[in-house]
């Protein structure tokens, strides 16, 4: 995926390709929803174009489990350097079934606020650490001018793009998508109160044209010093702080994700690299994906590339390295505290018959919720209303919910 991170990772390949000569690494880079919409047709197709794809912690167990993808659990055991016990354990845990580890993590992440605390301070605004909504709607609307937006939400269509945040905000709210018995709660009156929110809160104080706008759309805007905050993946802070590319590197502030009935709200989440089924080069592509992943590599980028660009949320150990503790100060302690305070198996106000935040592991999540993240976004551009949209939304729910039954 064409992230930041992702990027330094095919920067770097030159360094692996000296040391394992005979192996020669071409990268394709996509945005997120085209990444997920070509690397699906290809694993379900079993097409074999990849011999290494980028998948999240949504996809992995589910084609794990259909046998799409590579145990790469021998693999890791056997290769003691690599530390497969150095690996978070609930990132670990979620790329897994039955004890088989079907991905590695790349890097793992949950949901924080990010704001600019010069601009706060001139307001004489104070971020709590654990801020609500609706406190964030208010700071929002102080801060918003026409050079600069009081937040920056995603808004691009996409069950990735628009729903990743969009979803937590819902779980808080004390909606979801599905109840116990798998009937469709996208009508519902918490999950409309949501919606309602996240739409008047974009159009009162948040960027213009936000339905164009994604994680790499509101990265730029934030760092770049035209936002005032920002509510999106924790890995955004390394990025913010690293002052050859951010124009607000030491400047900005780092708080939970924000809440309205739950105590928390952030999401799980880990973009991972796995070896499809269909790979003709399996050696080369596991030697790869191991590199990757490996203690060797944070120390690469690190030394390299500057320490706020190391991976985070993948070891344990890259919290106890002492350059990045000092470079990754402002934020790496708040992203571990999030990731282990979040609780994948009930998110939300009521439980859930799924383990998981911001998505439903079920196979067709995917589709719904893209469809459902279109008509909203048709709802935050003013062509139709949040009720009409949901309206329409339920019943796509609905079907596949019925499937689960």
């Amino acid at each position: 995926m064409s992230n930041p991170q992702m990027k330094d990772m095919e920067e770097l390949k030159g360094t692996f390709e000296k040391e394992n000569p005979g192996i020669k690494v071409n990268f394709v880079q996509m945005e997120e929803g085209d990444l997920r919409a070509a690397v699906t047709a290809d694993v379900a197709s079993k097409a074999g174009q990849y011999d290494i794809v980028t998948v999240g912690a949504y996809e992995v167990p589910q084609w794990g489990a259909l046998g799409w993808l590579k145990d790469l659990t021998p693999a890791l055991e056997a290769d003691a350097d690599y530390d497969v016990d150095d690996l978070l354990e609930p990132v670990r845990k979620a790329i897994s079934v039955d004890g088989k580890q079907y991905a590695v993590p790349f890097y793992g992440e949950s949901s924080i606020l990010m704001y600019n605390k010069a601009m706060f301070e001139a307001a004489g605004l104070t971020m709590p650490n654990n801020p609500t909504w609706q406190q964030v709607a208010e700071f929002a609307k102080t801060l918003n001018t026409p050079d600069v937006a009081g937040i920056c939400l995603r808004g691009k269509p996409g069950w990735g793009d628009l729903f990743a945040p969009l979803t937590t905000v819902v779980q808080t709210f004390g909606g979801n998508w599905y109840d116990m018995d798998w009937n469709a709660q996208v009508d519902s009156p918490e999950f409309t109160e949501a919606v309602n929110f996240y739409v008047d809160l974009l159009a009162e104080a948040g960027e213009s044209d936000p339905v164009s706008y994604s994680f790499t759309e509101c990265l730029n805007l934030l760092s770049g010093g035209k936002a005032a905050m920002w509510y999106d993946a924790s890995v955004a802070a390394s990025i913010l702080e690293d002052p050859e590319t951010s124009e607000v590197a030491g400047q900005m502030g780092y708080a939970h994700a924000p809440t309205y009935k739950t105590d928390e709200s952030g999401w799980l989440w880990s973009w991972n690299l796995a070896v499809p089924e269909t790979t003709k080069n399996a050696d080369a592509a596991t030697t790869f994906v191991k590199w990757a992943t490996s203690k060797e590599y944070q120390q690469l980028v690190g030394e390299t590339l500057g320490w706020t660009r190391v991976p985070p949320g993948a070891r344990n150990s890259t919290y106890e390295i002492p350059e990045y503790k000092e470079a990754a100060a402002a934020f790496a302690p708040i992203t571990l505290e999030v990731m282990n305070a979040v609780n994948p198996e009930q998110p939300g106000v009521d439980p859930q018959p799924w383990v998981g935040i911001q998505y439903v592991t079920i196979p067709e999540f995917q589709d719904v919720g893209n469809q459902v993240a279109q008509l909203v976004a048709d709802a935050i551009a003013g062509r139709t209303t949040v009720e009409a949209a949901l309206a329409e939304g339920q019943q796509i729910a609905q079907v596949a919910g019925d499937k689960q039954k």
